[in-house]
């Protein structure tokens, strides 16, 4: 659904992926995306999902984090935004999506086809005389 680029710290390179919300971040063991920075509080910030704004991003009160450069009390995500959570420097992207097969549909609809041209024929052949 959403991932995580984190771009500088001792995970830099590396990507996590969001599979249920709300997302806790922070230096805990408890929380989904366990950052261990300086400057990363033990509980420092939550990602929901809210289903008129979006992702929104909520620090806890008096916790550093700042959205494309901007202080905010709480953010709404968008694709490619910018977070600075303590020292750590992430970026927000819309995961890929992953495209189901209709290999067994396209079939379906292929022998449908096809039945029905034979049947249209086999009519065709009684109808003459």
């Amino acid at each position: 659904m959403v991932q995580f680029q984190i771009v500088s710290g001792k995970q830099a390179g590396s990507r996590w992926m969001a599979r249920r919300f709300p997302v806790r971040i922070g230096r805990s063991v408890e929380n989904d995306l366990r950052l261990e920075e300086p400057g990363v509080w033990d509980f420092h910030a939550e990602l929901n999902l809210d289903p008129h704004d979006g992702f929104v991003l909520s620090p806890q009160p008096e916790a550093m984090v700042t959205v494309n450069r901007q202080t905010l009390p709480s953010a709404r995500l968008r694709h490619g935004d910018s977070i600075e959570i303590g020292s750590v420097h992430l970026r927000f992207w819309l995961a890929e999506t992953r495209q189901r097969g209709l290999r067994a549909r396209e079939w379906f609809v292929w022998v449908l086809v096809a039945a029905l041209s034979l049947g249209q024929i086999a009519l065709i052949y009684r109808l003459l005389p």
